[in-house]
């Protein structure tokens, strides 16, 4: 199972937020391609990078920071928030991007996914945010009616490299990722899931391993304030 360190860029600057709300940030890096070679000296293997302004503006904000990291990094990233069309697309692939996570679009033009997953093979994922098990689009800020297992089932067919599942309510708390809800969907897809949203401790890391089932995690906060070490956690998720 691959462990993403997360980077969340607002004003430029790495941030942290808790259930998604931008105004309760914390910064943690006001330097974010600093935090990006810090995680990749621990011996990360991918960047989950998210364009917070940009999932609300519906384009990206964050450009000159994510660029100074795929500049200074040589692992894969992949990057979501404000990508919206194919343009967009092919501007980031263009620019040393790994992956792009289309989010909000993938609920109000899904065909772009198909089309995108269609020309850039391996290198579109699709980013499912929910609460309470419906979907979220535009920077988590509107709520719809389409359930978690629909939307992924949607796409089977469509060449997606992997779906980000984040459970907004345990996103940022600290307080244990929605490893049911998680391991659920990845049971229902063929498509690897992702687990992100409340990974706080190597527990959790190895939990979600163990189901079997979940391709990778992602984690934000408990990188930052120690909860979890990433050479440890790299090295256990490695084991066996």
């Amino acid at each position: 199972m691959i462990l993403y360190p997360a980077i969340d860029l607002k004003d430029g600057q790495a941030v942290r937020l808790v259930h998604g709300d931008m105004d309760r940030s914390t910064v943690f890096n006001d330097d974010p391609a600093a935090q990006a070679k810090a995680f990749v000296a621990a011996g990360c293997t991918w960047l989950h990078l998210v364009d917070l302004n940009g999932a609300f503006a519906g384009a990206p904000v964050n450009a000159a920071p994510v660029e100074a990291i795929l500049k200074a990094c040589p692992v894969p990233a992949q990057l979501g928030g404000g990508i919206r069309d194919m343009a967009t697309i092919e501007g980031w692939l263009d620019k040393g991007l790994a992956r792009v996570i289309l989010g909000t679009v993938a609920v109000e033009n899904p065909q772009l996914v198909r089309d995108a997953a269609r020309a850039f093979p391996g290198q579109v994922a699709v980013g499912i945010d929910a609460r309470n098990g419906f979907v979220a689009t535009k920077g988590w800020a509107k709520e719809t009616t389409i359930q978690v297992t629909d939307l992924a089932k949607s796409f089977e067919d469509a060449g997606v490299a992997a779906i980000i599942y984040t459970d907004i309510l345990r996103d940022g708390a600290m307080g244990g990722p929605n490893i049911a809800a998680t391991t659920a969907l990845a049971r229902a897809v063929k498509i690897p899931v992702i687990a992100s949203g409340g990974v706080s401790s190597l527990a959790d890391l190895l939990a979600l391993k163990e189901t079997g089932v979940i391709s990778g995690a992602i984690s934000g906060r408990a990188l930052y304030d120690g909860a979890i070490d990433l050479p440890d956690a790299l090295a256990a998720l490695s084991a066996g």
